[in-house]
């Protein structure tokens, strides 16, 4: 798979330290915490003309659906422990 090519040098680090499984999991929750950045960043210039300050729709429902997957591998993570 080219994702575990791409991502080699931080999964050895996490598969190390956590095993392979929750190694893997805190990868994808570092992209994950990465492109919530980046999204959260765009929000801060496509802001909401009905409510000024706010992301606009489609970045807001982005935001929450990578917070969401980021609350969903942190509890598999907590259960691998």
């Amino acid at each position: 798979m080219a994702v575990l090519s791409k991502h080699r040098g931080s999964l050895e680090v996490h598969e190390t330290m956590m095993g392979a499984a929750r190694g893997r999991m805190a990868v994808a929750l570092d992209l994950l915490t990465d492109a919530l950045a980046m999204v959260g960043q765009h929000g801060v210039y496509c802001q909401s003309t009905r409510m000024p300050g706010k992301p606009a729709l489609d970045i807001a429902l982005v935001l929450e659906q990578i917070a969401d997957a980021k609350e969903l591998l942190q509890s598999a993570i907590e259960l691998e422990k």
